[in-house]
């Protein structure tokens, strides 16, 4: 695995993290910002470790999917979707108590449990990817 992947997802691990801390403190439109950085540096991993190049600068988790040619299941891909229109909203809310009201406790936890099953399945396909190339190599 390259050095900037593991540095991708060891910043992955802080922002999840975060968002529990932030879930703890009553935070929960901060506890989603949180999930979508998350799964957004996750996403960056994957496209450093395929192309082992600099990852296009956007939020938009659905095109960052695409360019680290991720075939997501259904029920992740999904949820791709939820969370990066929740992206813009817990980032530039432009009514904060609609948005507290759109993403309240139990939204928050459901995200940062998603989020965290989703981070876990791009590790797996970097790391799937990581030994595929060690035993072709070999």
């Amino acid at each position: 695995m390259l050095d900037a992947t593991r540095e991708w997802l060891r910043q992955a691990e802080y922002d999840v993290e975060s968002a529990q801390h932030m879930l703890a403190a009553g935070r929960w439109l901060h506890a989603v910002f949180f999930c979508h950085l998350a799964v957004e540096k996750s996403l960056k991993a994957a496209i450093v470790e395929k192309t082992n190049q600099t990852p296009p600068r956007t939020h938009n988790l659905i095109a960052l999917a695409q360019v680290a040619n991720l075939h997501l299941p259904v029920e992740y891909a999904e949820f791709l979707g939820m969370i990066n229109d929740a992206g813009v909203v817990t980032r530039y809310p432009q009514d904060l108590s609609q948005a507290l009201s759109e993403y309240p406790e139990e939204v928050a936890w459901d995200y940062l449990l998603r989020s965290r099953e989703v981070m876990e399945w791009i590790r797996q396909q970097i790391e799937s990817d990581t030994s595929s190339e060690d035993t072709v190599s070999s």
